[in-house]
């Protein structure tokens, strides 16, 4: 993968410009995201670059869910994506004793997932910014105005 000018990446013949909005949720909505549990996250999610050609350009934190703004190549489904990101942090994550004891049966996060395109023309930037602020400001930011 060559990054060949901002967010277009080129791959063999291919160049794309995808970038994907998606929400985690804990499993039974359970409030566990601590600073530790961040910051495992967060060093799991580093190192997705260079092992997965799955770049993150940001992640916002609530207390039950989490928001993540990433791109990655079309090779990819949006499926394979999170089932990667759910597997490789809840494995981790499931190593603290307090989180087994909070959580039966062996999973942190749910089933199901939001996941969306962001358009880069214009949105991605709000996009960002929502992510960025997530559980952060007592007030819940607007993404559209309709």
């Amino acid at each position: 993968m060559t990054n060949i000018n901002g967010d277009l990446w080129k791959w063999y013949h291919n160049v794309s410009e995808c970038h994907y909005h998606i929400q985690l949720t804990i499993k039974y909505r359970k409030s566990l995201l601590d600073k530790e549990v961040e910051q495992i996250i967060l060093d799991i999610l580093k190192g997705f670059k260079e092992r997965f050609a799955i770049e993150i350009y940001a992640v916002g934190f609530d207390q039950n869910h989490i928001h993540i703004l990433c791109q990655f190549l079309p090779k990819y489904s949006g499926g394979q994506v999170i089932r990667l990101i759910k597997s490789l942090t809840a494995k981790q994550i499931l190593k603290l004793g307090k989180i087994k004891q909070e959580l039966w049966g062996g999973e942190f996060w749910t089933d199901g997932y939001y996941i969306a395109t962001v358009g880069n023309r214009g949105s991605k930037k709000a996009i960002e910014n929502y992510v960025r602020n997530q559980g952060r400001n007592p007030k819940q930011l607007r993404l559209f105005d309709l």
